[in-house]
């Protein structure tokens, strides 16, 4: 197998070492490491962190091709610094069954570009009303930890707690998407001072909130897992520190738009800033900062959800909910998080690395940098400054609300046990 020295890096923000790759796994890390033969990286200072891994990847395959598939998909994964990712169930057909998911893991074994670990469905056909094979995913090739609904809620308490009990049987966890449907008929934006004035339907925070009380009560009640997907609000914040405060079983996640980008751009009318859970309030993104800082909020998750331009091309009412996040992420993350100085680069390795892994119990991923372990390792340059050009994406779709605004940080290097998929900035 093939060598490679990654030499002068900053291993979590750390002073410089080398690190010594053998075939797919970190031989020694060290300074001044003499390695003849193996292929030399001069990271001259960037920052080394372990691999990134996604809770929340929408990869469109099967059955939507035409906004992405497993392979572009995990090619932008890659350029983001991302070494897995967890494709979430809403494809057509549905992955509610063992054939499905497999299909997908597959897929992903082929890409080669990063991992990809089926998220199954909790009911059949994503419409809530009867559990999908949970068991059957969960023994098939794809062994699937997590399931969703994503993009619809699961509304009814009591499919919600058979659900919860079921997963316990293999340590599962159930990724909520909080959304009370009733209470967000015909919402289009966030319900606030925006929202009356363009007269647009709101979608209150009180929809997302309800749903997180409810479901941490359950996960408590029958001692079960879950996971509370894209969380969006300063309230939904509260009521996951109060249940991590009884010692409840609760996780969450926040996207890197909602750590950014507020309810005010839709005054543009632009649909690319149309999203579920829509764009908040500026206090809640300062919020939602605070608690990835402090850990209420586990980790990061991007929701990438690619879209076709006919789909966001149109008129406000019309277009489809989502954005393209793979590749901005990390970005996203280093300006709103590390330059603001709420967290530092091991902070962003434990939010978008450590966390998202244990959360999805993947093995191999979100380990730490030192010898033995697996090479699945991202390397950063932060002092890289650059204008967000969807024309470049590696990802089938453009719908990226970050066109034309400068970002800082940037992926050079991403290596999927010791194999490098991106080489200064380019997929390999």
């Amino acid at each position: 197998m093939s060598k490679t020295l990654i030499r002068g890096a900053r291993i979590l923000g750390g002073e410089a070492q080398d690190v010594l790759i053998d075939g797919t796994v970190v031989e020694r890390v060290d300074t001044g490491i003499d390695a003849p033969g193996a292929t030399v990286v001069e990271a001259g200072g960037q920052i080394l962190l372990p691999g990134l891994v996604d809770l929340h990847t929408h990869l469109r395959e099967p059955g939507r091709e035409d906004s992405e598939t497993v392979l572009t998909g995990t090619r932008a994964a890659a350029v983001g610094g991302f070494t897995a990712v967890h494709a979430m169930a809403n494809t057509f057909p549905v992955a509610d069954t063992a054939g499905v998911v497999e299909q997908v893991w597959r897929l992903g074994r082929e890409s080669g570009y990063c991992d990809v670990q089926p998220v199954g469905a909790v009911t059949v056909g994503l419409e809530g009303k009867q559990l999908a094979e949970l068991g059957a995913m969960h023994d098939s090739a794809a062994g699937v930890r997590v399931f969703s609904d994503d993009g619809k809620c699961v509304d009814d308490a009591v499919i919600m707690r058979r659900a919860l009990e079921y997963v316990k049987a293999f340590d599962g966890v159930v990724a909520q998407h909080a959304q009370e449907p009733r209470l967000t008929e015909g919402a289009q934006m966030n319900e606030g001072i925006v929202s009356s004035e363009l007269g647009l339907g709101g979608w209150p925070a009180v929809a997302e909130e309800s749903i997180i009380a409810r479901d941490v009560l359950l996960a408590a009640h029958v001692g079960s897992r879950v996971h509370i997907c894209h969380l969006s609000t300063a309230g939904s914040v509260e009521i996951v520190r109060w249940a991590k405060s009884k010692g409840w079983n609760v996780t969450a996640e926040v996207t890197p738009h909602h750590l950014l980008l507020t309810d005010e751009l839709v005054r543009t009318y632009n649909p690319v800033y149309k999203v579920n859970p829509p764009l908040r309030t500026e206090a809640d993104v300062l919020a939602l900062r605070e608690a990835l800082a402090d850990g209420t909020i586990d980790c990061v998750a991007t929701d990438h959800a690619p879209h076709p331009h006919e789909d966001k091309d149109c008129e406000w009412a019309a277009a489809a909910m989502g954005m393209v996040g793979l590749e901005t992420a990390l970005s996203v993350v280093q300006q709103t998080m590390v330059d603001t100085g709420l967290i530092d680069w091991a902070g962003v390795a434990d939010r978008m690395s450590v966390r998202p892994a244990q959360i999805g119990r993947l093995a191999g991923h979100g380990r730490p940098v030192s010898a033995g372990e697996p090479a699945n390792l991202t390397l950063v340059d932060p002092a890289y400054r650059g204008v967000v050009d969807p024309a470049g994406f590696a990802s089938r779709s453009r719908n990226t609300p970050y066109q034309g605004r400068e970002l800082p940080g940037r992926v050079t290097h991403t290596f999927l046990r010791g194999r490098a998929t991106v080489v200064d900035g380019n997929l390999a």
